[in-house]
């Protein structure tokens, strides 16, 4: 989980990683947070538009479409691979998609298929649409695709994520295709790449790697979090913990969010006390994770735990 940045640090961003950034009008505070909560952002999403025409696609993607209103996107990328700013905050770009696919991009692990359309995506996601008919045959040109790459590894960078935060239209609603014509597996290797996370030979779609938890971290982040102001997310490990107390059964996924808050302290504490964990009793079983627990947890639920 993590608050999104504000307008002036997302622009920012984007210009530290080298985008040729194009803002239009009053793109920051252009939004649809009248209609919903901006945030948590779990991640980044990429569509094509199915337009032609850099201005009249900057026009679209501003003011939206009859039953549509826009912004439908905080980024649109062209073929040239100038990124024009349309709006920031809630955004109509995702629509409903899969829960399933949310908890694990939080915890940047392999993408399940998305066969549900319930989870409010406009919430979670960054959006950036690019120009392209989106029919197969329109070419993506070099400058586009290392814009799409410059903006991904920018926000990643800003949130401490990997490209497994990274994820197209068509991996999270059912029955989209955008962005048709891009070598995802490609697109990943080239993000990671600039963000200096190294796996060679291996796809980075999806993921093969288990997640790895380091214990003493993940106990700072539980002793921290829930006394803090606001929702800081101190260590990304937290997500992947999340995710298996989700799939215990034990944590709702409305909290699989990153932040070792009060909700995630007692799901913990739950599995503590549960024949699975069964490290603690009664007052001991705290939330605060331990060893052995903590094994547990990860051989259930596919994870590595480091000291």
């Amino acid at each position: 989980m993590a608050v999104p940045l504000s307008a002036a640090s997302f622009l920012d961003a984007l210009l530290g990683e080298g985008i040729d950034v194009v803002e239009v009008g009053s793109w920051r505070t252009h939004n649809r947070d009248s209609k919903g909560p901006w945030g948590p952002v779990n991640g980044v999403m990429i569509h094509h538009t199915v337009t032609t025409g850099t201005s009249a696609t900057v026009r679209i993607v501003r003011d939206g479409y009859s039953g549509l209103p826009g912004p439908l996107c905080h980024g649109m990328i062209a073929k040239d691979g100038r990124v024009h700013l349309v709006g920031y905050g809630r955004a109509n770009h995702a629509g409903l998609g899969d829960p399933d696919v949310l908890a694990a991009v939080i915890a940047e692990r392999s993408l399940p298929v998305d066969n549900e359309a319930s989870t409010d995506g406009n919430r979670h996601f960054y959006g950036f649409e690019c120009e392209n008919l989106g029919d197969g045959k329109d070419p993506w040109p070099a400058a586009q695709l290392e814009a799409i790459e410059r903006v991904a590894a920018a926000l990643c960078r800003a949130h401490g994520w990997s490209a497994a935060s990274v994820i197209r239209h068509l991996d999270w609603q059912p029955g989209k295709v955008d962005p048709r014509g891009i070598d995802w597996t490609a697109m990943h290797a080239r993000i990671n790449t600039r963000l200096g996370v190294k796996a060679p030979g291996k796809p980075t779609t999806p993921a093969p790697q288990r997640p790895v938890v380091d214990l003493s971290k993940l106990i700072a982040a539980a002793r921290t979090n829930p006394q803090a102001s606001g929702q800081p997310v101190t260590y990304a490990g937290v997500r992947t913990v999340e995710a298996a107390l989700v799939n215990a059964g034990l944590l709702s996924k409305t909290f699989s969010d990153g932040h070792y808050g009060r909700t995630t302290v007692t799901a913990y504490a739950a599995w503590q006390r549960s024949k699975a964990g069964g490290e603690y009793r009664g007052a001991a079983a705290d939330g605060i994770p331990g060893m052995a627990s903590l094994k547990a947890l990860g051989k259930a639920h596919g994870f590595t735990v480091v000291a």
